[in-house]
């Protein structure tokens, strides 16, 4: 069988292509790796960005946010409001959403995993072998197969471990009572961040940091300092995230023994290129293109990736509908690259010193007495305000009245 297009990957970037290919007459055939029920290592976090650009999202089975907790590294708190909701989501309901659209606009789907070895250049475009012995060809190849993606090391070359960043978790059950808040918590001593993302059933716990920067010991014992300090919290109001009381001690013993239990772990790459890397690094050619994480697109600070898959998929699929897929790298420069590369430039100020503590100290601390700063941090955490001016905004706002 022959296809116009071959999509390697399911997630939403491979979804969301295939989708508006389908739906303008593209003959496209997706393929599923992933064991059926088996969700993507991920917080779930859908921006504000992404569900204006795309309000259909919505109806995707997951939980709007309209206010954030943020903690500093020493554990001071604040609380954002936020204009612009931002919405969390199990990655089996989202993924199952936008692949189930792409099914109903026709797009094929073959559930199978494809191997470097299974994927051959011919002179009418790609051939790619299944198991059992079936083989299906197209004309386009597309690599939307995640950070470690096969397309991506075969025709784009692999990320260096120094470009690529860590996140790992747990599926926790939700603390009792009502109140589940969310949380992103700085961490000390490292650079990175805490999370926990209330779902509908449960709480998606999880730290994110560098390759380079990752100690698997003394992470872990970090996660779960924060996990028992999130559901502590929910028992006192007044206890502190990071810091243990001597009160606490029984308590979180037993917390810890059950949670040891119940909880499910995961772990997952996600990419954070460096920004020289961009002024060389292509991620399509004349038959072929790669989508979100499998071309890169994270946030280099926070690891959010799903705004740029689903608008890199919507890029391609205008580029290819037009009969030019090769102007897709004009493109995506164009829109999101300049953002991408100020936010690897950023990366290392964000997490390192100002003034003698760490940036994200002050940056929480100036908020706490700024409503101007807080906006702005509001705006970032929502995904509206851009890092390219970020430094300017924070500047304005401060010489501005309190």
């Amino acid at each position: 069988m022959t296809f116009d297009v071959l999509i390697v990957g399911a997630g939403p970037a491979g979804s969301f292509a295939a989708e508006r290919l389908a739906r303008a007459g593209a003959r496209v055939m997706m393929f599923d790796g992933r064991p059926q029920g088996q969700p993507k290592p991920c917080g779930g976090g859908v921006t504000a960005k992404a569900l204006k650009a795309w309000p259909h999202l919505l109806n995707a089975v997951g939980r709007t946010v309209t206010d954030l907790e943020l903690y500093s590294p020493s554990g001071k708190r604040l609380r954002l409001e936020l204009e612009e909701p931002f919405a969390i989501y199990s990655r089996i309901a989202f993924d199952a959403y936008l692949r189930d659209r792409a099914l109903q606009a026709g797009t094929r789907i073959c559930a199978a995993k494809v191997s470097t070895r299974s994927v051959r250049r011919t002179e009418r475009g790609w051939t790619l072998h299944i198991p059992g012995g079936g083989q299906l060809s197209g004309h386009f190849l597309v690599g939307a197969d995640g950070a470690n993606s096969v397309v991506a090391k075969m025709l784009a070359g692999s990320l260096a471990a120094s470009e690529m960043e860590v996140a790992f978790g747990y599926r926790a059950p939700l603390p009792p009572g009502e109140e589940a808040p969310t949380v992103v918590a700085f961490l000390p001593g490292w650079a990175g961040y805490a999370w926990a993302f209330p779902r509908l059933d449960h709480v998606s716990f999880g730290i994110a940091t560098t390759q380079d920067a990752f100690a698997h010991e003394p992470l872990e014992a970090l996660l779960w300092d924060f996990m028992l300090g999130y559901y502590r919290q929910r028992e006192d109001p007044k206890a502190n995230l990071w810091r243990k009381r001597k009160v606490d001690q029984q308590r979180d013993i037993r917390m810890r023994t059950e949670l040891a239990r119940v909880a499910e772990r995961y772990a997952a790459r996600i990419p954070g290129v460096a920004d020289k890397t961009w002024e060389s690094r292509k991620v399509c050619g004349a038959d072929w293109a790669l989508l979100g994480d499998a071309a890169g697109f994270a946030d280099p600070v926070t690891g959010e990736g799903i705004y740029y898959a689903l608008r890199s998929a919507e890029l391609l699929a205008e580029c290819y509908l037009t009969g030019a897929p090769e102007s897709y790298e004009h493109q995506w420069r164009e829109d999101f690259g300049r953002e991408l590369k100020r936010a690897a430039q950023m990366r290392c100020r964000f997490y390192g010193n100002f003034w003698g503590a760490p940036f994200t100290e002050r940056m929480i601390e100036f908020a706490r007495g700024h409503r101007g700063i807080k906006r702005v941090l509001g705006d970032l955490v929502a995904g509206q305000q851009s890092y390219t001016d970020l430094k300017k905004k924070l500047a304005l706002n401060a010489l501005r009245p309190l």
